[in-house]
Formats: C-alpha cells, structure tokens, sequence
C-alpha cells in the first residue's frame, strides 16, 4: 500500500471513528424525539436479489418499527469469467438487499462492519431525510457496529450506498456497493385512475457499472486486496467508460437457469435501481404497463411505455402482465451496454400460447418465383 493510500485510508477510519452524541447531528440543538413507545416491531428477514423479503402489499394501518440487520463483506467476485473484483457488499450480495416498509413506518438498520473488513463504510439512505441520508451517522471502521433510525415519510423506490466522502464515494458504489429501499403508499400503489394495483410478484434488479482496470496487455488486472485497486480504479473511473454494465453483481446473474420467472397473467413489479449512471429499460416482447420512471409512488404512473429512463442515482418501477409464454429479454435499450457489456436479464413465463396475439403465418421457406 503506498503512503498516500494508507493516509487517505486512515483519515477516512478517524472520520468514522466520530461519535455523536444525543441521537442526533452533532453540533445542532436535538428536538422532537420519536414518538413510538408501543409501536409493533418487525424484524424484517433480507434476501438476496431479485427477491425481495415477505411484505404485504395492504398497509398495516398504524405505523411499525421496521428492524434490519445488514452486515458489511468485502469479497472478491469474478465479474465474467477469468475477471475478479474486490466488491464491497451489503449482506454480501450486488445490489445489496432490498428493504420494504409502509409510510409511516419507522426503520431501524442496524449496519455492521466486521473487523475481517479492512474499509470503513457506511450507508446513504435516499429515502431518508437529513445528515446525508444517515451517513454522516454511520460511518463505522472495521470492528464496529452502528443503529440508525428513520421515518419513511416519502413513498416511492429509492436507492442507498455507501458514501465515505471524497473520492470514496464513487469507489465504494461502483464496486457494487448500494442497493433499494421501496416504501409502499398508505393506500397501495395505484394506477392512472386512481385504481388498487395488485402484484403476483416482484423483481429486485440492481444495475451496475464497473471500471476494471488492465495491463499493458490490455488483460485484466487482479488485486490482493480491497484496497489494493485504489489507484488504478481511479484512473480507469475517469474516462467514464465502464467495463462492464451488468443486471446483478456479474455478467449472467439473471439470465439462463438464473431467469426470474412468471405464469401467463400474472402481474409482476419490477424494481430498478441505477446508482450512478443512467439506463434505458426495455421488456422485449412487452411493456410497462404501469411505469414510476423516478420511483415516485405518490406521482399517477405513465402508462404503455415501450422504454423509459432510470436517472442515475435512482430507482424506478413498473408492472406488467404477461399475455404470452417463452422468455422474454429485459435489458437497457442502449443494445451496446446491453449485448457486449451485460446489461440484459431473462423472465421465463409459463403458460398458454394465444395465437390472437401473435402466430406465424407461413414458416420459412424457398422464395416463390
């Protein structure tokens, strides 16, 4: 590790080591403490994405204490084969987990860095409101654990990450740190008119951009450790040209035998996050039926869309029934990110084949004169 990484490392583990006292922002009177003694407590169970942990889509009525539990790992992943990465994850997937709470609800995360780590850390809630989404109340060095506490007051999709400070921040999200949070509506999601949407499903899709960087050669390079890439990940990150743009944490993670699935009319919730760039998704074969391009439940969702924008630093969703069987391609409708870089997932639906929709006429043959 060279003297400038090690100093700027170090400086970043004081600045985490900041305590604050009171519950609040240090320096600042602290005012209206939480009002929820007898609130019902949930402990929320995390999964790994594209799933998303049980909920219920009809809201409870009062508002709840939402408790998580998320444990940082640094790992080294193999982005397509022969390609390595040191990821730093959220309960050891990209994206990290999805959280799923109610309006109203309180969230209390309790984020843990191990001392097997070698990074302080900490978290960036979008759907958060003051100290930076959290993170100026979660830095935590190796060895340490912090609880953060906050009032879903916004419903809608947001994304969280890791934002250390500096040039950290973009380090830490583009080697796969950051993740979702959806906050369901007091009343459920609603159509154009006002309508209840009801969903059979949901899919949690976590795009990222990665910068590796190469040789001489042009071959990929591999690092001992997690800090050990700084310096050339910074220097490949500044042409903004990524590497890699993928659905999940590699190439693949959600194509072939790892497809998400669906039946013939069932209506399907689709999650997407994009923490740092922009994307342009597309259902081949199908639509948004229903479409929250910026995540924004409380807005009336467009309707019938053929793509849409996910805005970097953002979350979005949208609904469709599938009408038909087969597998369908979800991918960025920029096809260069999508079929040479990875952009691109699988839905396999089962079902009934209508012909009314679509059939083939005449199937290939010779050219009549």
């Amino acid at each position: 590790m060279t003297k400038k990484l090690f100093l700027i490392l170090a400086c970043l583990a004081l600045m985490s080591a900041a305590a604050h006292s009171g519950g609040g922002l240090d320096g600042y009177e602290i005012g209206k403490q939480a009002e929820i003694a007898g609130l019902e407590t949930v402990e929320q169970k995390l999964v790994a994405p594209p799933f998303l942990p049980e909920h219920s889509q009809k809201s409870p009525g009062k508002p709840r204490i939402v408790r998580a539990r998320i444990v940082i790992e640094e790992k080294e992943i193999e982005v397509e084969p022969g390609v390595f990465m040191w990821a730093f994850t959220y309960e050891g997937s990209v994206p990290g987990p999805m959280i799923v709470a109610h309006e109203g609800d309180y969230i209390e995360l309790t984020l843990v860095n191990p001392k097997s780590n070698v990074l302080p850390h900490n978290i960036d809630f979008h759907a958060a409101t003051g100290a930076l989404g959290g993170g100026e109340l979660t830095h935590v060095s190796p060895g340490q654990e912090v609880v953060l506490r906050w009032k879903a007051v916004k419903p809608g999709v947001f994304i969280y990450h890791c934002a250390p400070g500096g040039a950290m921040i973009p380090w830490h999200v583009v080697h796969g740190m950051n993740g979702a949070v959806m906050i369901l509506p007091k009343d459920g999601l609603r159509d154009d008119k006002g309508r209840n949407i009801k969903y059979d499903r949901a899919y949690y899709i976590g795009e990222q951009d990665y910068y590796l960087p190469k040789d001489k050669n042009g071959n990929y390079k591999r690092y001992s450790s997690p800090a050990a890439s700084l310096a050339d990940d910074l220097a490949a990150m500044r042409a903004l040209i990524p590497t890699h743009v993928t659905f999940g944490a590699v190439k693949g993670a959600l194509t072939g035998e790892n497809a998400m699935t669906a039946k013939v009319g069932e209506t399907v919730l689709f999650l997407h996050s994009q923490a740092n760039r922009q994307s342009y998704p597309h259902l081949i074969g199908g639509h948004g039926d229903y479409v929250w391009e910026r995540g924004n439940f409380g807005d009336k969702p467009r309707t019938g869309l053929e793509s849409w924008i996910i805005a970097a630093g953002s979350a979005g969703a949208f609904t469709y029934t599938f009408r038909q069987p087969g597998t369908y391609a979800y991918l960025s409708h920029n096809l260069i990110e999508a079929l040479l870089l990875g952009a691109i997932a699988h839905i396999k639906v089962e079902g009934k084949w209508n012909s009314d929709l679509m059939e083939q006429v005449a199937a290939p043959s010779a050219i009549k004169k």
